[in-house]
């Protein structure tokens, strides 16, 4: 077992990072990685970190970037992982937050144990459970490189090429107040967006669209005619026109129903990323295979509906792809992750690096 590399990322879990409480966590990671690799550090302005480590072995080798996230979903605190069996998982009452610590621990053994290396870019983001929001604000202007891939999701033999466009929507409906003796004075907020969800497909759609109502808050009291509801929905889909299609039925459902029976909708839709797909053709996934296949693993491809930071820097111009951190029952309190699973992503990610420096 690699006691170094199973200790790291035991320390690292140990310290809160829910999103927005990223501070403490990416401190101690700049730290470790300005006295253990000789990483120059920037932080940008909302509180990214992007670590340059120097060349070791050549020169004139491409650079290449190395992303993970530093937050973590709830119940991420007070962490206290245990290593049972060759399995880290946590007590039970948290998260272990392997996705993405472990992630971020094989990145840095990888490129602490690397024979020779190019220039590499270790960059940490924030608020990655919570919109993607780090990759979407990070200044790029801090890396070296241009082609990385991204240590998120669960499997390690498989290449994340790209993912969806989503859509969200924030909705409001404001009918109006009256008590419920008297039915007829009021406009139920509730009932209109009752019928607004029965307007539209909610689901697996097709093989590549779903859309989702996540949350539906509204009402008072009992006795009372709701005046006022709130709903968070979403769309996603492999195509991008299918995507803002749905969206817009979906929008135009809360409006018609509040429309005819005199309610109001107020609607903030957003599309948070656009669909793409990097090339199977390009460098950066023809390197991935061959670290890949030489850990011993069969390297595979896939798209999925879920975002990644590899998707948002992807389509602000980088070739970013998604390689898995080994991880299991990510967001759960079952969460683990097998030692032997980590060595492998490890592994994995200093043969990227070897091949990079090598010319790949």
């Amino acid at each position: 077992m690699n006691e170094r590399l199973v200790n790291m990322f035991c320390d690292m879990v140990k310290i809160d990072s829910e999103s927005g409480n990223e501070h403490g966590f990416i401190a101690y990671v700049k730290n470790l990685v300005e006295k253990e690799l000789g990483a120059e550090c920037s932080i940008d302005a909302h509180g990214n970190l992007v670590a340059c480590v120097p060349a070791k072995g050549v020169s004139d080798a491409e650079a290449i970037f190395f992303g993970a996230h530093a937050d973590t979903v709830k119940p991420g605190m007070g962490i206290e992982p245990i290593v049972v069996d060759g399995v880290i998982r946590s007590k039970g009452e948290t998260i272990l937050g392997a996705d993405d610590k472990a992630g971020l621990a094989a990145i840095i053994e990888a490129v602490r144990t690397a024979e020779r290396r190019p220039i590499v870019d270790i960059v940490v983001t924030r608020g990655e459970e919570i919109g993607l929001v780090g990759a979407k604000n990070l200044d790029l202007s801090l890396l070296t490189a241009k082609r990385g891939f991204i240590i998120d999701s669960d499997d390690p033999s498989s290449i994340i090429l790209g993912g969806p466009t989503h859509a969200s929507l924030d909705i409001e409906i404001v009918g109006k107040a009256a008590h419920a003796a008297m039915p007829e004075d009021g406009v139920s907020a509730i009932r209109v967006a009752a019928r607004a969800i029965t307007r539209f497909e909610e689901g697996k759609l097709d093989s590549e669209t779903v859309a989702n109502v996540g949350t539906i808050e509204g009402g008072m009291i009992r006795n009372g005619v709701p005046e006022r509801v709130t709903l968070k929905a979403e769309c996603r889909s492999l195509s991008d026109a299918k995507c803002r299609a749905q969206a817009q039925k979906m929008k135009q459902a809360f409006e018609d129903a509040a429309a005819a029976v005199g309610a109001v909708a107020n609607i903030d839709l957003q599309f948070e990323y656009e669909a793409s797909k990097v090339d199977e053709d390009k460098a950066i996934v023809k390197l991935g295979k061959q670290a890949i296949e030489k850990a011993g693993r069969n390297p595979g491809t896939r798209v999925i509906l879920g975002g990644t930071d590899a998707l948002v820097l992807s389509g602000r111009g980088l070739d970013a792809v998604v390689i898995g951190y080994g991880g299991h029952a990510a967001h759960s309190t079952d969460e683990f992750i097998a030692v032997e699973e980590l060595e492998k992503v490890a592994e994995i990610i200093q043969n990227i690096i070897e091949l990079a420096a090598d010319g790949g």
